[in-house]
């Protein structure tokens, strides 16, 4: 490969809550593992990989000036957000207009919903569920009807149309947040999936919030279809979220983006984004976005994903062959996995919190899925070099599951 996914980095003490967040925030964090075992951070969603050089060299090249005043997003922002959009999705007719700025994609998620909803109202999304959504949509007073994905007979994470419309009918709900690709059981929605659910949508008048910002982390020849690419009528009563921070890793840098076509939708949505007077943009995170979504920043994309894609692979492949009564989804797109070890945890009489502890001990900081609303779950972050995917699961295998 061209660009560097092998290389295990020292991230400790260089701001990586990954590590360095280690039990600080019992509940949420992993503990720190014991004398003997260095951290293998498979919790937070990020990656431990350097990021593309395009992205460097754009912010090297910005701070040779050194004057970081009030500035206007430049046309080169707008740029290459079209022309990524076009490349990587297909996405035609979006013009820059169409493109607004939120400080990070759950931010704008609130920003949305505070125009198509008021407080208390109801919104329905998919469990599993983002724990983000669940915390800030909590937080700003939203009552959460959550309909529960089911996993086919090829063992395929599906909506469960039939449950969507029957709450919607019944609970009178008209916003829906979707999530696609899928955190955390890293479903690719196929295009008679979105068609399907955006025509339930419209059947009930409901709002969408559409959070994409894992899509262009596509395994196994995956394709993302953009929400709003299904039909007019999604076109139009969609708000789509993006940011370069899951593909290239630029969260600490800070900056999302959404795509609104319908004026009046738009023009609200920012209204309700500026009042806070914080939601402004980062001059060196948009030049950080100007060299992510570069030729350059297109070639280190596919090569992440094909890395990803084979971490993936490893790790189904290993759980099905030593973990009994562990099962998975292999991924489809993200860098998330979600494991599910209820029948692990059965034949074995333990706990989630025993069996979430003898990972961390080990220094398998994996991290617990019963927020995201699954009750056995645990979700893995698979974006390291694949030496050290295969020492962690190493470890899980002989300390933990076949212990």
């Amino acid at each position: 490969m061209k660009y560097d996914f092998t290389s295990v980095m020292d991230r400790r003490g260089m701001d990586a809550l990954a590590l360095d967040g280690l039990g600080t925030s019992p509940g949420f964090s992993p503990d720190k593992p014991k004398e003997g075992f260095d951290v293998i951070p498979m919790w937070v969603a990020d990656q431990n990989f350097p990021v593309c050089p395009a992205i460097t060299e754009a912010i090297a090249k910005r701070i040779q000036h050194p004057l970081f005043g009030y500035f206007l997003p430049s046309d080169e922002y707008f740029d290459a957000i079209l022309r990524w959009q076009e490349t990587r999705n297909g996405v035609r007719g979006m013009t820059r207009e169409h493109i607004g700025y939120a400080n990070g994609v759950l931010g704008g998620v609130l920003s949305a919903l505070n125009v198509f909803c008021s407080q208390g109202d109801k919104v329905l999304l998919n469990s599993p569920t983002y724990v983000g959504f669940t915390a800030s949509m909590e937080n700003r007073g939203y009552h959460l009807v959550r309909s529960p994905l089911v996993r086919d007979d090829a063992g395929v994470w599906r909506m469960d149309l039939a449950d969507m419309e029957r709450k919607l009918r019944e609970q009178k709900i008209h916003a829906a947040v979707f999530c696609s690709p899928n955190n955390p059981c890293g479903r690719v929605w196929e295009r008679w999936e979105i068609e399907a659910v955006m025509e339930l949508y419209k059947k009930y008048d409901v709002f969408v919030v559409s959070d994409e910002i894992w899509s262009d982390i596509l395994l196994d020849g995956h394709r993302h279809v953009p929400t709003q690419s299904v039909s007019e009528d999604a076109r139009q009563r969609t708000v789509a979220l993006y940011a370069p921070s899951k593909t290239f890793n630029l969260s600490g840098l800070v900056g999302s983006y959404h795509v609104i076509y319908d004026r009046w939708i738009r023009e609200r949505v920012e209204k309700e984004a500026s009042l806070s007077h914080y939601n402004a943009m980062n001059v060196l995170s948009m030049h950080a976005l100007i060299g992510a979504f570069s030729p350059e920043g297109g070639e280190w994309t596919d090569e992440l994903c094909e890395t990803l894609s084979a971490n993936a692979n490893y790790a189904y492949d290993y759980i099905q062959k030593h973990f009994d009564g562990v099962e998975t989804a292999k991924p489809e797109g993200t860098y998330m996995m979600f494991l599910d070890c209820a029948g692990w945890l059965e034949r074995h009489g333990g706990t989630m919190d025993k069996l979430l502890k003898a990972g961390w001990d080990v220094g398998v900081a994996w991290q617990d899925g019963r927020p995201f609303h699954g009750e056995t779950h645990i979700r893995l972050n698979l974006a390291l070099p694949l030496s050290r995917v295969q020492e962690a699961f190493d470890r899980m295998d002989r300390y933990v599951f076949n212990a």
